[in-house]
């Protein structure tokens, strides 16, 4: 798969204060643009590094794939996560959860990259059914269409935008067999 101009998708075995800090950025971003991503307004800055140190600890006990996507000078401007603990009689299927690009970043094939990038390492993994929830009528559904994901279904009223309004869900899997 070609990647954006300058864009490098680099999977964690680590997250050190770098990497908190600068996923910190995106998801403080992705808020404030309103997306509903599991926070409220108002984002700040220690709930977003609490949520990913909490990763950090999830990531350095095997329950997590973390992938990010970084510009030319190393920022990161997006991330992925396959979440790899769930129950004992699902041993084949991941949850990909907060995938997420910073709003300067957008339009540019980054989530594209970073999708591929999550279905890649959760074959390598072994896992072959992916699972994921996006806000209805986004973006972000649209290219999961695109990628050949199947939608299974609405839940209206599901979760909030970050002022608190209501918004529906969007369910989606992918089977990663050939």
């Amino acid at each position: 798969m070609k990647l954006p101009s300058g864009i490098q998708i680099r999977c964690l075995q680590t997250m050190g204060e770098r990497e908190i800090q600068g996923l910190s950025d995106v998801l403080i971003d992705c808020v404030e643009g309103g997306a509903s991503v599991s926070f409220m307004f108002p984002m700040t800055r220690a709930k977003a590094e609490a949520f990913w140190r909490g990763v950090a600890a999830s990531l350095a006990r095997g329950e997590r794939i973390v992938i990010v996507a970084e510009d030319e000078a190393g920022t990161i401007v997006g991330t992925a996560q396959v979440i790899l603990n769930v129950p004992e009689n699902q041993p084949h299927r991941g949850d990909v959860a907060k995938m997420l690009v910073h709003r300067r970043a957008r339009r540019r094939g980054v989530a594209t990259a970073l999708l591929a990038a999550a279905e890649r390492s959760a074959l390598a993994a072994g896992r072959t059914l992916l699972v994921l929830d996006t806000v209805t009528g986004s973006d972000a559904e649209r290219l999961y269409a695109r990628q050949g994901w199947e939608r299974c279904g609405e839940i209206p009223n599901y979760a909030l935008w970050p002022d608190g309004r209501p918004c529906a869900t969007t369910i989606f899997f992918k089977s990663l067999r050939s």
